[in-house]
């Protein structure tokens, strides 16, 4: 593994970005129980990542959402005006199937189910967020959790994530998220845990 950056100053992400945005969230999420489940090969996991995250990048997030990197972590946020376009289009799913391959039902059940547990209310969705294992402890992701927060914060609005790793619950409580349903998904999949943070008003507001 090459030297990671160590810049950790959240910056917006663009489609050029999608090779490093990939590649550090596929390190990321190498070891995610969800990701394990989806993706069961250890020796292709982290390439099937890269294609997956590329995928969900390009086609998606960039598109509809707010996507934010530093030198070693990517962020991907869904703010109200871009859940109406949550449901990807015919050409992504394809791409999808083709990368997840017998795993791709698996898949369209997850996302189904965890749909179920999301607030109806506006609200802004942090989809995904890692950093490269070689980076962590630098305040990578915590750089990136903070500038999506300020954007909710800003608006008002609460915010919603699911995790599927049990170690990083704290990592969120920390920044004021709490957990409000635990979930299994379906087909013998990993127990997710839905959290929800309210707005934070701004010091001196």
């Amino acid at each position: 593994m090459g030297r990671v950056p160590m810049t950790n100053t959240p910056e917006t992400a663009t489609i050029d970005d999608a090779r490093p945005v990939s590649r550090s969230l596929a390190r990321a999420f190498v070891d995610d129980p969800m990701m394990c489940w989806f993706f069961l090969d250890d020796s292709s996991r982290e390439e099937q990542l890269g294609r997956y995250f590329t995928t969900l990048f390009t086609r998606q997030y960039v598109r509809h959402g707010v996507c934010e990197r530093t030198g070693a972590a990517a962020a991907f946020w869904v703010p109200p005006e871009g859940q109406a376009n949550a449901v990807p289009d015919a050409e992504t799913v394809q791409e999808l199937q083709d990368i997840l391959g017998e795993r791709a039902l698996l898949f369209r059940d997850a996302v189904e189910t965890a749909a179920e547990h999301t607030p109806t209310e506006p609200h802004w969705y942090l989809a995904v967020i890692g950093a490269d294992p070689a980076a962590r402890g630098r305040g990578h992701g915590a750089a990136l959790l903070r500038s999506g927060l300020a954007k909710a914060d800003a608006a008002g609005l609460p915010v919603a994530l699911e995790s599927s790793t049990p170690a990083n619950l704290p990592f969120y409580e920390h920044f004021g998220f709490t957990v409000r349903e635990e979930f299994p998904l379906p087909g013998g999949g990993p127990v997710l845990w839905a959290m929800r943070r309210e707005p934070h008003t701004p010091a001196g507001a």
